[in-house]
């Protein structure tokens, strides 16, 4: 006699459950329906013959992030392999594409189940209800918040809700080319050392204009230096947005500029004239002095012009390594952002995975979502050394990861704590915010115009919004 044992008992009880239509823990139903089915299938069994397979659920998981590609498609293969019923399709869009993409898809109800979210975007999301809040899913599963750097669920949370775990997170250095410190006599502990004010520009700036060389060969700490004829910049800023995370904000911040009074309120102080000031020292580096490649010349590829040799330096962040290390024909390194008056500053900034408001499968994209957050993804994502993940742990991977292929890390690192680092200005109306001061700011580095002036008109626009 043949004995099936007690998971394949419960397998078929679910099976025949599930065709009556009914749950398991309900003893109600169509007798005698049931009891043919029921032995119907026990025979089944006992001739040997399969249950018939239960098709996994598929979700869709967006992300931009080329590099990151790889080590997620690792996390869903080892969420899988927890998940056996679950399937996971990873789709990566360029970063204007992804956006302009997802927009449509709340509209036409086509996104995707789970999706990377960035914080100048997920309270439009909020207000919206196209992300789901996952309060509820946290404390039913008991998951652990304390494992991430401090701060960072904050950013996630609005009046008690949660609705994102964090993954990683990314603070802005100055990468340089050591072949042009070296040739300027400029050493890499003096990089590290600089500081840098509104008014001179500190050391700083004297380390640029000795990095930037014009037509002739003279430097720009010389008076037959020509700003109008300029062969290698000691600077490239990154394109103008009105957030600047990694172009202008840590000057700003640096030089006592506060975005906001804390998360989620409701006016900026885009008029501060520590903004206008340090604004104004930067815009006259490129359209001035020849120390920066002016911003009409930049675009959308300041990287790109770095990796060329066309600038000594430029400051960026930390989800830029790869690309520069792989990029890069030259030896580069990670310095620390100059000090300002105010000391050392960098916009702390973190993504979190979040989940459509409208997908049909909430439990099986929150178990996606939990892994995503969870110690077992931030190790192989750190091991990748794409990216710093949110669990200390994990970060510590990616920096041994980059040390490994050469690439010292640790300014990234060494400016992760409280006091040199300020959040991403979390508020509603994000991206009319990002549009009017955009405009502002291109208007400031592209002419020659009061700063102050332009910023008061856009901070009154903006602060109208509430």
């Amino acid at each position: 006699m043949t004995i099936i044992s007690k998971a394949l008992a419960s397998r078929l009880r679910s099976w025949c459950c599930r065709r009556r239509g009914r749950s398991a823990g309900n003893p109600r139903g169509s007798g005698r329906g049931s009891r043919r089915l029921q032995l119907g299938l026990g025979a089944m069994l006992l001739a040997g013959t399969s249950l018939p397979a239960r098709a996994a659920t598929e979700i869709s998981y967006w992300l931009w992030d080329n590099n990151q590609l790889a080590p997620y498609q690792a996390c869903a293969d080892a969420f899988q392999k927890e998940h056996p019923d679950i399937k996971v399709k990873l789709t990566q869009l360029a970063w204007n594409d992804y956006w302009t993409t997802l927009s449509t898809g709340f509209v036409s109800g086509t996104a995707p189940d789970v999706f990377t979210n960035h914080l100048s975007r997920y309270p439009e999301f909020v207000a919206n209800n196209q992300v789901m809040e996952i309060t509820d899913f946290i404390k039913r599963d008991k998951v652990p918040t304390d494992i991430y750097y401090k701060g960072l669920l904050d950013l996630w949370s609005k009046d008690g809700r949660v609705y994102g775990l964090p993954k990683d997170w990314d603070t802005v250095a100055i990468v340089y080319n050591k072949d042009m410190l070296d040739k300027a006599g400029v050493s890499v502990e003096e990089l590290n050392e600089a500081t840098w004010n509104p008014k001179d520009g500190g050391s700083f700036e004297k380390i640029l204009a000795r990095l930037s060389i014009d037509a002739n060969g003279n430097d720009g700490l010389s008076a037959k230096f020509d700003p109008k004829s300029v062969k290698q910049y000691g600077i490239v800023f990154p394109e103008i947005d009105g957030y600047g995370q990694s172009a202008w904000a840590h000057f700003a911040a640096s030089n006592g500029f506060k975005f906001v009074d804390g998360l989620w309120a409701t006016s900026y102080h885009y008029d501060a004239p520590e903004l206008a000031a340090s604004i104004g020292w930067q815009r006259d580096l490129g359209l001035k002095k020849g120390f920066a490649i002016p911003q009409k010349d930049v675009g959308n590829n300041s990287s790109a012009l770095f990796v060329a040799g066309k600038a000594a330096l430029t400051p960026q962040g930390s989800w830029l390594i790869s690309f520069f290390g792989n990029n890069a024909k030259f030896k580069l390194g990670y310095a620390l952002l100059p000090k300002g008056p105010m000391g050392r500053k960098t916009m702390f900034n973190g993504l979190a995975d979040g989940i459509w408001t409208g997908t049909k499968h909430p439990e099986e994209s929150w178990q996606w979502v939990k892994f995503l957050a969870s110690p077992s993804c931030a190790r192989i994502v750190g091991a990748s050394g794409v990216v710093f993940p949110a669990i200390e742990e994990a970060a510590k991977l990616s920096q041994q990861a980059s040390t490994t292929k050469g690439w010292d890390v640790s300014a990234f690192l060494k400016e992760a704590t409280p006091d040199q680092t300020f959040y991403f200005p979390i508020t509603d109306h994000s991206s009319e915010i990002n549009s009017l001061m955009k405009a502002a700011f291109e208007q400031i580095f592209l002419n020659d115009v009061d700063a102050a002036k332009v910023l008061k008109e856009a901070n009154d626009a903006v602060n109208a919004l509430f």
